[in-house]
């Protein structure tokens, strides 16, 4: 599918992809040139920011404003402006601070577009590698250096040949979730942390199995839940319900796969 085809197919999505690049096109002269790094008030541990969080957030609200003025818009940075619609843009400047400021490329723009609470289009735009990660919910794409190509998950329903990442277990809500993470950490081939956003997309482009996290936020994951649903995945919180609104969150190639990890972290 082209580029020109998501755009004709899906408004919305196109304009979430706009949306993406331009936050990107903000974000990455501040990458690997030693911007200052604030911390943000009334969190315990150390949770960053920066100009080019702020600054990738304040381009996407215009425009958003000048597209779509009637609808909410929900980002990290600068809260929630409630318009009353049902149409939400639920934004995250820069998913993976940390390893922006630590110039470690696996962080990304995430745009997220929600009706009536259920995510309907998403984009994660990696300005660095110049490589954008869209997805309606029925297909998903993939645009890079190297050419376009539709995301397919992989099938795995055997847990000893299976993927797992997360992006690190000490952000995990408390110990009982870390503990249940290790018992299904024992059952998995191969487990790795790091790479926030870009794990759910290397998940839909088969290359990991299953994704577990918690205490994630809303702008976190809405936008990532259409690029793995498009792409064949099951994503889902470890009740197995909406995951849009982040907290404890599965995500997985296979939906066998994701019915074992769920019984699995329920003990």
């Amino acid at each position: 599918m082209s580029r020109s085809g998501i755009e004709n197919k899906d408004p919305y999505l196109a304009f979430a992809r706009e949306l993406a690049q331009e936050a990107g096109k903000a974000a990455l002269p501040y990458f690997r040139a030693g911007v200052a790094v604030d911390h943000k008030p009334g969190k315990g541990c150390f949770d960053p920011v920066t100009r080019a969080d702020r600054e990738a957030e304040q381009v996407m609200r215009a425009m958003i404003g000048r597209e779509y003025p009637d609808h909410n818009i929900k980002g990290e940075e600068f809260g929630l402006e409630d318009k009353g619609s049902e149409f939400t843009w639920v934004l995250d400047p820069i998913d993976g601070t940390r390893s922006f400021i630590m110039g470690i490329p696996v962080w990304g723009t995430i745009v997220g577009l929600t009706h009536r609470g259920k995510a309907i289009a998403g984009v994660m735009c990696q300005p660095y590698s110049s490589e954008i990660f869209s997805g309606s919910g029925q297909e998903s794409l993939l645009e890079a250096p190297k050419g376009n190509r539709n995301l397919k998950v992989r099938r795995c329903q055997s847990l000893d040949r299976a993927a797992l990442a997360t992006t690190d277990i000490r952000l995990f809500a408390n110990a009982a979730d870390a503990r249940a993470y290790g018992r299904l950490e024992e059952k998995v081939l191969l487990s790795r942390y790091g790479g926030d956003c870009y794990i759910y997309c290397m998940l839909a482009a088969g290359q990991i199995d299953l994704v577990v996290e918690t205490g994630l936020a809303d702008y976190d994951i809405a936008g990532l839940i259409p690029i793995v649903e498009g792409a064949g995945g099951i994503i889902t919180n470890w009740e197995g319900g909406n995951a849009v609104g982040g907290g404890r969150v599965v995500a997985a190639g296979d939906a066998q796969m994701h019915k074992q990890a769920l019984a699995i972290l329920a003990g």
